[in-house]
């Protein structure tokens, strides 16, 4: 089954709440746990908790770097300094608990971890560590190229829709970074330090994507922050020029907040431009699932990525149309005329006709003739009317009409098959209408009342109604 997947970036968006968020929605944890312990990557481990959030029940995607590997990327005085609004709101533990690399890969230079807020853990699963590639425990700082990244992920036990996503995401990733630090796609690196948690979370937010069978990706804005964030060589703006970048690059709308921070990490925006198929929802449709994922930086406004799994409601419009109505009044043809002039309307494709009882001057009995028919067809109705009655004149009127849609399905009954006429309300609302024809039909057939025929047809539509009429 396909699903529309709606993401309210109303606080930013990052790979780890991507990930976090979809895995609320129901994405197999297993599946996810395979795909990442599949990387030929070493010297992590990842964490799935729930913590809260202003209260709220949310999940937390953690990848977790030894600690030869951390960096300041999880301390909001190191990242923006002592002016933070969020420092005088939000305590030291809420911003230096669950210490958690960032997953940007910015060119050795822009690699902040999130730091959590006041995660109250209530269940949570690990996913087993990866051990030190390298001896006695440390690393060397080794640079890796777009090339070698897509190998790794090419290496892993990934579908290839997951894999085609996650690819997508690292190549807008790398084309960014190498605009924003004035070097070609293949030679701009990320630092391992970045990669890892990189890596890891676009896989996890595409093993995610393909198992949850999402089709269509609605993500109407992205809430971006405000001011400075420190990194390894100095301040730098933010939105960060990568961000920028994947903005223009691939027509994202940015909603800058009056939030002093980074709101919108490279990867997140990496991950929105890869997958998203439109900007606005569907007038009107159905939740079918919410799911939440934690970011790991303290605010003011709560670090929080809400997706949504909605239905499109397919309503139904009442059909507007033009019709003519050709009238005439006759008074000085027999009951046998009009009879055959019905029946001869009738056949050449009239939309109705039908006679009305009237008086006419010097108080003469009379009909009026009303025939309801399409534009193309008035000529020969006229031509029907002026042969075939004693009228000298036609009366024209255009109307406009509202017309239901409707359509003729078969329903079977214990005297066989009858049609049914299905009428669709603007509501979404379904009628039922047995056809007299076959009604009388199977009647005549059958050797019962038409009574007794039409309450069986009911009895059919009552009990296959509404979706196991043919």
């Amino acid at each position: 089954m396909e699903h529309v997947l709606y993401l309210e970036c109303a606080s930013g968006i990052s790979g780890d709440m991507v990930a976090a968020a979809l895995l609320d929605l129901g994405a197999d944890e297993e599946r996810v746990k395979a795909a990442i312990d599949s990387l030929p990557l070493k010297g992590f481990s990842v964490e799935i908790s729930r913590v809260k959030k202003s209260g709220l029940d949310v999940c937390d995607f953690l990848v977790k770097l030894e600690t030869a590997l951390e960096n300041h990327d999880h301390d909001m005085t190191y990242l923006y300094g002592r002016n933070v609004k969020s420092e005088e709101t939000v305590s030291e533990t809420a911003m230096h608990s669950h210490s958690h690399t960032h997953e940007n890969a910015e060119t050795a230079m822009h690699s902040h971890s999130h730091t959590h807020e006041n995660a109250e853990t209530t269940a949570h699963s690990h996913f087993h560590p990866h051990e030190n590639s390298e001896p006695g425990g440390e690393h060397s700082h080794v640079h890796r190229g777009l090339k070698e990244v897509l190998e790794i992920i090419k290496q892993a036990d990934l579908t290839e829709r997951a894999a085609a996503i996650a690819e997508r995401t690292f190549r807008i990733l790398a084309e960014a970074e190498a605009k924003a630090h004035g070097t070609s796609l293949e030679q701009v690196h990320f630092h391992e330090v970045g990669a890892v948690d990189s890596i890891v979370d676009i896989v996890a937010a595409a093993v995610c994507l393909d198992n949850l069978g999402i089709s269509e990706v609605v993500i109407p804005r992205l809430c971006e922050g405000q001011g400075f964030v420190r990194c390894q060589h100095g301040q730098i703006p933010v939105p960060v020029p990568a961000v920028m970048n994947i903005v223009q690059a691939h027509g994202l709308t940015l909603h800058i907040t009056d939030t002093y921070g980074e709101l919108v990490t490279p990867t997140g925006a990496a991950i929105a431009a890869a997958v998203r198929t439109a900007d606005h929802l569907p007038g009107e449709f159905l939740v079918e699932k919410i799911g939440m994922g934690a970011g790991k930086r303290a605010y003011e406004r709560p670090s929080i990525l809400r997706a949504m799994l909605v239905k499109k409601v397919q309503k139904r419009e009442a059909v507007q149309e033009r019709i003519y109505c050709l009238e005439t009044n006759i008074d000085d043809c027999s009951g046998e005329t009009l009879g055959y002039v019905m029946e001869r309307l009738l056949k050449a494709g009239v939309r109705d006709v039908y006679y009305i009882p009237i008086f006419m001057k010097k108080n003469r009995p009379a009909y009026q003739l009303n025939v309801l028919c399409d534009k193309e067809k008035i000529a020969e109705m006229e031509r029907i009317l002026f042969r075939e009655t004693t009228t000298i004149g036609v009366r024209r009127i255009e109307m406009e009409r509202t017309v239901l849609e409707r359509e003729i399905r078969r329903v079977k009954t214990k005297f066989g098959e009858a049609d049914v006429k299905v009428c669709m309300l603007p509501n979404g609302e379904k009628r039922y209408y047995p056809e007299y024809a076959t009604v009388a039909e199977l009647a005549d057939k059958c050797g019962v009342s038409y009574q007794e025929a039409y309450q069986e047809v009911q009895k059919a539509i009552s009990k296959h109604a509404p979706d196991n009429i043919e």
